[in-house]
């Protein structure tokens, strides 16, 4: 949420989720920027892409063939990420296709990066493309991906 709240995109979240967005303990360790974020729970995936219809959906995966900076991210783009012990299931990746599966390169024998890191290098990456849309360095009220 802090780093939603920090580059101005929205946060989609796609239930079964592995905590309980109303806990006070997720609220104590620092982590309650909900009324600084745009947050919404889906039931599905299905759901998501239903209710959202992004422009595109992009899948990140250790198993992608292409790396994340390869793309040209554009407002609009839907960054899909699964869970940090197992990631997205084949069936999402196989959906997305290998022009949509994106990894993010690691050292040899690396198993996986930390999802809240992972996603970070991702926004990063597809807000600096976007121009830094909506930042205070540049002024601009546009939207980000």
């Amino acid at each position: 949420m802090r780093l939603c709240a920090n580059t101005g995109t929205a946060l989609h979240l796609i239930r079964p989720l592995g905590f309980d967005l109303d806990d006070r303990r997720l609220r104590r360790a620092g982590l309650d920027y909900r009324e600084w974020t745009r947050v919404t729970e889906h039931g599905s995936l299905n759901e998501f892409l239903g209710a959202v219809k992004p422009a595109r959906t992009l899948a990140f995966s250790t198993r992608g063939s292409r790396l994340y900076h390869e793309v040209h991210y554009r407002s609009g783009d839907a960054l899909v990420f699964g869970p940090e012990t197992r990631g997205l299931p084949r069936r999402i990746l196989e959906d997305a296709g290998p022009l949509h599966t994106l990894r993010i390169p690691m050292a040899p024998d690396g198993r996986s990066l930390n999802l809240s890191n992972a996603v970070a290098i991702v926004v990063y990456e597809a807000w600096r493309q976007c121009g830094f849309a909506g930042s205070s360095e540049t002024g601009a009220d546009a939207a980000t991906p």
